[in-house]
C-alpha cells in the first residue's frame, strides 16, 4: 500500500485553491515525448530474507578492493589512513550533514570546522581559508569565478597540463557567465606549460592564470614564473595544489599565490569509487576573503569572555538574498573536512613531510624499475611527484584486465583524454618494495 500523507478532500482542496483541475496538470509544461506513460520494468518485491539474499549475490560480485595492490592515481589516492581518523568520524556528533547553523547547541561541529580552516590556512601558507567544498574541481571554478569579480576582468588562463576533469567543470562554470577561456600549451619534451607562450598572451585582459602544482601527468611546474607573470598584469595567481606535495614543497603562500585551492580526498579520506571528496579553498588579503564562497568559521567570546565559535562569513545561505550572494554553493563538506583535520593533527608535521618523502622516494623506486622493462619510457623529462607518465605502444586497457587478474590495479590509460600510448601510474607511501617488485616482474609477463 502506497504510503500518501493527504487525504482525497485535501489533494481537492489544494488543486481548487491554485487553480488547476488535476495533479497531472501541475506537470502540462513537460513535453509528450519526456513523459513516461508506461510503468517502470521493476520486478516484483521480495521479502526480506530473499532481498538480503539477493543483494549478498550481487555483493559477491565485486572485487575486493583490500586484496589489490593499487598504482591508479589521477586524483583519487590510496594513502595510508590511521584508525583514529574513521573512529571519530563515525561518532553521533559528528557523524551528520547539518549545517551549524545555531551556534548556541553546535559549537563542537563550528571548533572542528575552525581547526579545519586553520590547517589549511598553514599548509597552504594562507592568510584565510574557508570551512571547504565540494571537491578540488569546483573549488578551482569557484576560484576562477571570484577573480573575475575582484578584477572585472572576463578571462581566465587555464594550463593545458590541467586535470582534463578539472577542466571540464571549470568549463561548465565559465561558459555561461561570459568569461572567456584560454589555455596554455605544454612543452612536448617537459611536460610542463610552455612560459614563452605565456608571456606573449593577453595577461593584461586576464583575470587570473591558473597552475596545477604537480600537474596532471605528476610533472613540477614553475609556479613561481607563472605568478611574476600575470602579477606584472595585475592579474591573480591561483594554484591548485596536492595537499600532500606540501610536505616537500614551497606553498602556495611562499610562492605568492593570492588563491590556493585543491582536493583532499588525500588527507584522511578514503577514494571510495571516486567521492565524495573535499575540497579547499584559501586565500590572502582582506578583499578576497570576504569574496570567498562558502563559509568561514570564526572565533569569538561571550559576554562571560569564554571562547567560542560562529558562523562568520556565509555568502550564500537561505537568510542571504540572492544578488548579495558571491556564490552558489551552500555544503561545506564537514564530515570529510572533519577526517582531514583528524588526519593532519594525529601525523604532525614530521608525519606529513614524511608521508610526501615516501611518495616521492617510492615514485622514482617503482620508475627506476619500470624502465627496465623493454618497451617502456618515459615521454617527459620533468621531475615528478608521486605520479608518471609511462610511454608503451601496448592496449594499456587489455594490460589491466590481466594485471588485475594476478591483484593489481595498474595505472590509468590516457587514451580516454587524447593521449595515446600513455599510462599514469602513482605510488603513495602506502605501496612497499616487495608490491613493486611483484608488479613490475608481473608487468613483464605481459607486455
Amino acid at each position: 500500500m502506497r504510503y500518501i500523507p493527504t487525504t482525497e478532500s485535501e489533494r481537492k482542496e489544494m488543486l481548487e485553491s491554485i487553480g488547476v483541475d488535476s495533479v497531472a496538470e501541475l506537470f502540462d509544461d513537460i513535453p509528450p515525448q519526456m513523459i513516461l506513460n508506461n510503468p517502470l520494468p521493476l520486478p516484483d518485491p521480495l521479502s526480506e530474507a530473499e532481498l538480503v539474499r539477493h543483494m549478498e549475490q550481487l555483493a559477491e560480485k565485486n572485487v575486493n578492493l583490500k586484496e589489490i595492490v593499487s598504482f591508479m592515481g589521477a586524483g583519487s589516492y590510496d594513502h595510508l589512513i590511521p584508525s583514529i581518523v574513521k573512529h571519530i568520524t563515525g561518532r553521533g556528533e559528528f557523524l551528520t550533514a547539518y549545517t551549524p547553523y545555531q551556534a548556541e547547541i553546535s559549537q563542537g561541529v563550528l571548533q572542528s570546522i575552525f581547526e579545519y580552516q586553520s590547517l589549511i590556512a598553514e599548509i597552504t601558507g594562507m592568510e584565510a581559508a574557508n570551512a571547504s567544498m565540494y571537491d578540488g574541481a569546483t573549488a578551482l571554478a569557484e576560484a576562477a569565478l571570484m577573480a573575475c569579480n575582484a578584477t572585472r576582468r572576463e578571462l581566465v588562463i587555464l594550463p593545458d597540463t590541467l586535470h582534463p576533469e578539472w577542466r571540464e567543470v571549470v568549463q561548465l562554470y565559465l561558459e555561461n557567465q561570459d568569461v572567456e577561456i584560454q589555455y596554455v600549451p605544454y612543452r612536448s619534451e617537459t611536460g610542463t606549460m610552455d612560459h614563452d607562450v605565456l608571456q606573449d598572451m593577453d595577461l593584461d585582459r586576464a583575470a587570473c592564470v591558473v597552475v596545477q602544482q604537480p600537474n596532471f601527468f605528476g610533472l613540477l611546474e614553475d609556479a613561481q614564473s607563472a605568478g611574476d607573470l600575470i602579477h606584472d598584469k595585475g592579474g591573480l595567481f591561483i594554484m591548485a595544489v596536492d595537499p600532500i606535495s606540501l610536505g616537500l614543497l614551497k606553498s602556495p603562500g611562499e610562492i605568492g599565490a593570492d588563491i590556493a585551492v585543491g582536493d583532499g580526498q588525500s588527507l584522511g579520506n578514503t577514494m571510495s569509487f571516486g567521492g565524495p571528496s573535499v575540497g579547499f579553498f584559501a586565500a590572502r588579503g582582506a578583499k578576497l576573503i570576504r569574496r570567498m564562497p562558502g563559509r568561514i568559521v570564526g572565533e569569538t567570546v561571550d559576554e562571560n569572555g569564554k571562547r567560542g565559535y560562529v558562523l562568520t562569513l556565509q555568502t550564500r545561505e537561505q537568510h542571504i538574498r540572492r544578488e548579495k550572494a558571491t556564490s552558489n554553493i551552500c555544503s561545506n563538506q564537514a564530515l570529510n573536512a572533519l577526517a582531514a583535520s583528524i588526519y593532519l593533527s594525529v601525523i604532525g608535521k614530521e608525519g606529513f613531510r614524511d608521508a610526501a618523502y615516501q611518495c616521492l622516494q617510492k615514485t622514482n623506486y617503482l620508475k627506476t624499475r619500470m624502465m627496465e622493462i623493454d618497451g617502456l619510457s618515459l615521454p617527459f623529462s620533468a621531475p615528478f611527484f608521486r605520479e608518471f607518465v609511462v610511454e608503451g605502444d601496448i592496449d594499456w586497457e587489455e594490460v589491466n584486465l590481466r594485471l588485475l587478474e594476478h591483484g593489481f590495479l595498474g595505472g590509468l590509460p590516457l587514451n580516454r583524454f587524447g593521449y595515446e600510448k600513455y599510462a599514469l601510474f602513482a605510488v603513495t607511501e602506502a605501496r612497499t618494495k616487495e608490491e613493486m617488485d611483484n608488479f613490475v616482474q608481473v608487468l613483464r609477463g605481459l607486455i
